[in-house]
């Protein structure tokens, strides 16, 4: 929203610019006119919109040129005025005013003119019909107006005109030439009418059309105001009323109307209540908001509410009931999105169905694990998704908590509801396979358009409290050498060896001795094939007496082929219990995982987990 607003006046001599800024400052003609007034500051509690006004008068008798450009650069926007009485006014206005103020003006879209017929008492008949070719011609005139100085008719009403065109512009809505709505302008409108179409339906029934009202101007529609808006559409609009419901075009309509009647502020109020700025593209502000740095030693997760909201919006666009988006629903919901957000990839984090469609499960998870390592683009997702608007929320970062790491809740009474495990083995102990398993499938059955993840995130039923989500990091020996400690800052370790193997506990026994033991974070050991022959382990400590003597949970056997999902219980049961609570030694935040994730990410061939192609990077905020 504007801070405040400049207005220049600018015409011929003795058009009466001074006079109308006087008449307007003191409500009565003035006898003697100068040839020019200082800039007048209108407060902001006394216009209209509420928004400090600068008006400013130009006089070629009594400044230079250089100063022309400079209040024309300034201007936010330009009334041009014209003699009612001397039409050669007008015709400077075509060849002289208009061409100048486009060569002057500094802005990126073009500065907004209001064309003022000064006077009108000296008139019998309006002069409308003379500027029609001028308005066709020139797309930056806004709207046009008659008035008197004199007599003070429509002074305070071209005021006002001149304001609206700066804060509620008609030229990004609206195409004069045909009568049309401009193309960016449809594309919010439908955005918006998709957004609130809550049961997925393409129509606004009247609960929805109601709460739309009560979402963009905080009171309600009566009953009966509500089926006029209707009967006029109808009217008018063949196919803008279904089964006594809006449709789209319907939709497209009202507005239409509304900008056709002068009250575009009403579109401009609908816009912005999504997050639209005077370009029609989602604003910074509204997507990621301005927030505080976020806390140190501390994890980012969704709110409760933001979920519950997730979930509706699963809910909402899950035609067929199965419980799973299949792809046409998921391009249905990333309708609403600039991009899409999400790649085949995904598919391979998260819960999917036996056809490869993410489930409700997989779907939460997901926004768990963008959140956890990307704070900014759940925003912005959220952003997409209307969040804020939708939920009464005064900004998306409401949708975020931070729970120090040192606790299980923060101080809002938010739970830590995300947990990290790095899992690590030598190459070939079945890493991927456990990651797999954690999704209730195995490797073989991966999405064939995408590469296995290095990371997989499910929801996991504990002991005593809501499920938690456990997030999985397979993790090779060579990064583990490459990185060192730093590698191991998480919530918890999973030492895998193969069973079938009599060299893999050793690196176990290694890895724990060098990184793990003084690391205070939870560790687990996980025996591999455990559908196969055990061999005994080539080393000083068998895994069993290994655990023991490290006070450690007895080698929990794991096989691929049975997809058992208690070790993953265990797991995050033991990781989410209090006294499993762990903090680095070092005085630093979790991002060290995060950082590794992303790295690991990187690496995985050119796959990842978002395509960042299709969409804005965000510099993180944690640094």
């Amino acid at each position: 929203m504007w801070k405040d607003i400049h207005i220049l006046l600018l015409g011929e001599p003795q058009v009466g610019k001074t006079s109308l800024i006087l008449s307007l400052v003191s409500e009565e003609f003035p006898e003697d006119v100068p040839c020019r007034v200082e800039e007048i500051t209108i407060p902001a509690d006394v216009t209209p919109e509420k928004v400090p006004t600068y008006i400013v008068d130009y006089s070629e008798a009594d400044q230079a040129e250089y100063k022309l450009c400079e209040e024309v650069a300034r201007a936010n926007v330009v009334c041009l005025v014209y003699d009612l009485t001397d039409l050669g006014t007008l015709h400077q206005v075509r060849e002289r005013w208009l061409p100048l103020v486009r060569e002057y003006s500094m802005h990126d879209t073009m500065l907004p003119v209001i064309l003022v017929g000064n006077k009108s008492d000296l008139i019998t008949d309006t002069k409308m019909y003379e500027i029609m070719p001028l308005m066709n011609d020139f797309p930056e005139i806004e709207t046009c107006i008659e008035c008197s100085s004199k007599t003070l008719n429509n002074v305070s009403e071209m005021f006002y005109f001149a304001q609206k065109a700066v804060l509620h512009p008609t030229g990004p809505l609206y195409s004069p030439n045909d009568g049309y709505l401009k193309p960016e302008s449809k594309i919010a409108l439908t955005r918006i009418f998709n957004l609130c179409d809550k049961d997925n339906d393409g129509l606004l029934n009247d609960k929805e059309l109601a709460n739309f009202q009560k979402i963009c101007f905080s009171t309600p529609l009566a009953t009966q105001a509500l089926q006029d808006v209707k009967n006029v559409v109808k009217k008018n609009c063949p196919d803008g009323v279904i089964e006594d419901s809006l449709t789209v075009d319907g939709f497209l309509y009202l507005h239409l109307l509304f900008i056709q009647r002068g009250r575009h502020e009403t579109t401009w109020a609908v816009l912005r209540k999504f997050g639209y700025n005077d370009n029609l593209t989602m604003s910074d502000e509204y997507i990621v908001p301005d927030t505080l740095l976020p806390p140190q030693d501390a994890t980012p997760q969704l709110t409760a509410d933001a979920r519950e909201f997730l979930v509706e919006i699963f809910i909402k666009y899950d035609r067929d009931e199965d419980g799973a988006l299949n792809q046409q629903e998921m391009d249905k919901l990333f309708s609403v999105f600039p991009y899409e957000p999400w790649g085949a990839d995904v598919l391979n984090t998260v819960c999917t169905n036996d056809k490869g469609y993410i489930t409700l499960k997989g779907f939460l998870s997901q926004w768990m694990l963008t959140t956890y390592l990307d704070v900014p683009r759940t925003l912005e997702y959220l952003g997409y998704l209307g969040y804020s608007t939708l939920c009464g929320k005064i900004s998306q970062m409401e949708g975020i908590a931070y729970i120090p790491n040192n606790s299980q809740e923060n101080e809002k009474g938010h739970l830590k509801d995300i947990f990290t495990c790095k899992v690590v083995g030598a190459r070939g102990v079945g890493k991927t396979a456990f990651l797999q398993g954690l999704l209730e499938r195995d490797a073989e059955t991966k999405n064939s358009k995408a590469q296995v993840s290095v990371l997989a995130i499910n929801e996991i039923a504990v002991k005593g409290r809501a499920p938690v989500y456990l997030l999985l990091h397979e993790v090779e020996i060579t990064e583990v050498l490459a990185a060192g400690e730093g590698l191991f800052m998480c919530d918890s370790v999973c030492l895998l060896y193969d069973v079938t193997d009599a060299n893999s506990f050793q690196h176990c026994i290694e890895l724990y001795k060098k990184y793990v033991v003084n690391s205070n974070v939870s560790c687990f050991v996980v025996a591999m094939k455990a559908d196969c022959s055990a061999v005994r382990q080539h080393c000083t400590v068998q895994p069993e007496d290994f655990c023991e003597r490290n006070n450690l949970p007895l080698p929990k056997p794991y096989s691929s082929q049975t997809r058992d999902l208690s070790v993953y219980e265990q797991i995050a049961d033991l990781t989410a219990s209090p006294n499993s609570l762990c903090v680095p030694k070092q005085n630093v935040v979790n991002m060290c995982i995060k950082i590794g994730l992303f790295a690991a990410v990187c690496m995985a061939a050119g796959y990842g987990i978002y395509k960042y192609s299709r969409g804005k990077v965000f510099v993180t905020q944690y640094k």
